[in-house]
């Protein structure tokens, strides 16, 4: 998991489903949610969650797409096994894993200092826990 604080800044819901809108160091994030604890508030902090495979990379955006969370990060590593790859990425200070398979990786050729676009759909973004101010 790669496991970063934000403030909640917005809670759309209709019937069970919630749309949560955060704010990441000023950069906009939205999760997807069926069931929202109690706790869960606007202006409270969260450390949120994602999985390093639920982390796409991107070197070059064309157009719009339908992810709501686009991050711009720089690559710290990256390490290419036989199979899988594991991409470390800075954003503000945080960092996040990626894993994607080496054949993306070397597609791409993802070098260390490298600016990207980190990608992650509202559904994959989760809350681990509401943090007591």
């Amino acid at each position: 998991m790669s496991p970063f604080i934000a403030t909640i800044k917005k809670i759309n819901n209709i019937d069970s489903l919630n749309i949560v809108e955060f704010d990441f160091a000023e950069i906009p994030l939205k999760m997807m949610s069926l069931d929202l604890n109690k706790d869960v508030q606007i202006g409270k902090k969260v450390r949120l969650a994602v999985k390093p495979t639920n982390i796409s990379i991107a070197k070059k955006l064309f157009g719009e797409i339908s992810l709501s969370n686009q991050l711009v990060a720089n690559i710290k590593s990256v390490e290419n096994g036989q199979l899988l790859s594991s991409i470390i990425l800075e954003v503000n200070d945080t960092i996040f894993e990626s894993i994607i398979t080496a054949d993306s990786s070397k597609r791409m050729n993802l070098q260390k200092y490298e600016q990207v676009t980190i990608l992650i759909k509202a559904s994959d973004l989760s809350i681990l826990e509401v943090l007591n101010d």
